[in-house]
């Protein structure tokens, strides 16, 4: 614990963009869980018009990140382009709140707020470039803190924000108590990580520059890439099934959702400590091996509850495992791309989009095989398979 307490008291860099991930967590945590519900029943979406809203942003997302990251490492400057993207977090969530129309909510969605989201990556890339000087210990806890912060903000707002918009006639309010959030975001950007050399940045050729944006495309890169997507789509595949089976085969109610994932959060935050303790002493990707494994026991278990109390126990497998899930990948994408913080910071994003469509393959496969409880065996044996292959890629070496 000291040394996670000495990092945060001798790094500047590290103390603010863990506080700026916070508030960028804050705004998400403040939106997400309702953002279904307002674009489709309070503005009167459809369905279908709302999934291809959704679908657009992703790939906004991922091209912005990409595109940022990129820019970033090329001009080695940070500050500026995250005060651009955090300051787009402000526009977009303050207009849908200001004037709450279909129009209104999909410009928002596809166009600033895509944008705000490439502030999750570029933060971790901020702090990538200034890990470079630490020790390899010192740079993975940076990182996991980096990212027990955002699972911080998903503990505390979302049950918050639901309690206010409990007392609320509309669910809009979450919108600006997320703008809120975003310039909180910007000044601790603004007021926190020091301004960019006030030199002129020496700008390489584009030959290397865009071998350097090639990487992602390289063949040991791209199955690097998809490993840890296989991982990463368990969760997808959860959070798909897991309401659906409480409700359903395991006789739960609404509420007990909401306190299943509150409480693998909570574990979650405690354990990230404990994986960042685990890398110190075995490899990254044996690692990753046990969380996938751990997690298919949690995900068969779950496909043969029959009563709440079931689930709530398998849970406790669930936070425990999804604390390596969440944390570890991170570090090891950003050491993907030796010496491009901000474009390595990209595949995060990159990972995530992954993720989330291969969580939907699993989830459509295993239903029209056998149901809920299929999907997610099946999402359980695809994040053991993408563990394995990292391992074989890390030892072949390929």
């Amino acid at each position: 614990m000291n040394a996670w307490v000495s990092i945060l008291r001798d790094h500047r860099v590290v103390r603010a963009s863990a506080l700026a991930i916070f508030l960028y967590g804050f705004a998400g945590g403040a939106t997400s869980p309702y953002q279904a519900v307002i674009g489709i029943r309070e503005l009167g979406l459809s369905d279908n018009t709302y999934a291809a809203v959704a679908f657009v942003a992703s790939i906004m997302h991922v091209t912005l990140a990409i595109v940022s990251g990129y820019l970033s490492d090329r001009f080695q400057s940070y500050r500026r382009p995250l005060l651009i993207v955090s300051g787009f977090g402000i526009v977009g969530y303050a207009m849908v709140w200001v004037y709450p129309t279909p129009l209104t909510f999909i410009i928002a969605t596809i166009g600033p707020l895509a944008i705000f989201h490439a502030t999750n990556s570029m933060l971790f890339g901020n702090v990538r470039a200034h890990t470079d000087s630490f020790d390899p210990e010192e740079a993975n806890i940076a990182n996991s803190l980096m990212r027990m912060m955002v699972s911080l903000a998903w503990v505390l707002v979302p049950g918050i924000v639901g309690l206010i918009l409990a007392t609320q006639d509309s669910m809009m309010l979450a919108y600006l108590i997320a703008a809120g959030a975003a310039g909180l975001c910007f000044i601790v950007v603004l007021l926190g990580i020091d301004p960019d050399s006030s030199e002129p940045a020496t700008v390489e050729s584009n030959g290397p520059a865009l071998l350097e944006l090639a990487k992602i495309l390289a063949p040991g890169t791209v199955m690097r890439i998809l490993g840890v997507a296989l991982i990463t789509q368990v969760l997808s595949v959860n959070a798909t099934v897991l309401p659906l089976i409480v409700t359903g085969r395991a006789n739960g109610v609404a509420a007990d959702i909401g306190f299943l994932v509150g409480m693998v959060a909570v574990i979650e935050v405690v354990f990230i400590f404990f994986w960042a303790w685990v890398v110190r002493r075995i490899k990254m990707t044996t690692a990753l091996l046990i969380s996938a494994g751990l997690y298919l026991v949690y995900l068969a278990l779950i496909a043969v509850a029959s009563a709440p109390g079931h689930v709530y126990a398998a849970s406790l497998i669930a936070g425990f495992a999804a604390a390596g899930i969440i944390s570890l990948p991170i570090s090891y994408l950003l050491d993907l791309i030796k010496n491009r913080p901000g474009l390595s910071a990209s595949l995060i994003a990159v990972n995530m989009f992954l993720g989330a469509a291969l969580g939907a393959l699993f989830f459509a496969i295993g239903t029209t095989i056998g149901g809920y409880g299929t999907a997610s065996v099946l999402g359980g044996i695809g994040g053991v398979l993408g563990a394995c292959s990292l391992v074989y890629l890390e030892r072949s070496g390929k």
